[in-house]
């Protein structure tokens, strides 16, 4: 019995490392090469937020105060997202993932600053970048951000 709801199990373990879907309906791809090719053939940017989820106060206010939106939730259709996790405790993201976590990190946050909005053309070259919080709620700054780089 145990082995039976293991199968059944083991899909969604993997399934949790290919997207990170918030309550929203907005799907975070966990992947930079996945992203990136989704980004080319909708002809999207991508949208890449570093947070540290358990342990960054901002990152998880940010989370709250933008991306759990209306308005965050009508930009992001421009984008294809790519959500990069580097948490502290083990187990919250599997080995391989926080691998390719940190390899991006590496290339694209070298300060290792979170949060961190970058947004990339379809052909992965870096368009902009905002990085921190206020914890204040005023999201205007993130928004006007976002919005700047869809056009």
């Amino acid at each position: 019995m145990k082995y039976i709801i293991l199968l059944f199990l083991i899909p969604f373990a993997f399934g949790i490392q290919q997207d990170y879907s918030s309550n929203d309906g907005v799907e975070w791809q966990t992947d930079f090469n996945t992203a990136l090719k989704k980004a080319k053939k909708q002809d999207k940017k991508i949208l890449i937020y570093f947070t540290g989820s358990d342990w960054c106060g901002p990152c998880k206010l940010l989370k709250k105060d933008l991306f759990d939106t209306n308005e965050f939730q009508e930009i992001a259709k421009n984008y294809e997202l790519l959500y990069i996790d580097i948490p502290r405790k083990k187990g919250v993201i599997s080995t391989e993932q926080l691998k390719h976590n940190m390899d991006l990190m590496a290339q694209l946050n070298k300060r290792g600053v979170f949060p961190n909005l970058k947004v990339l053309n379809k052909e992965g070259k870096e368009m902009g970048a905002l990085s921190g919080y206020n914890n204040d709620g005023n999201i205007q700054k993130h928004i006007k951000f976002l919005k700047k780089h869809i056009e």
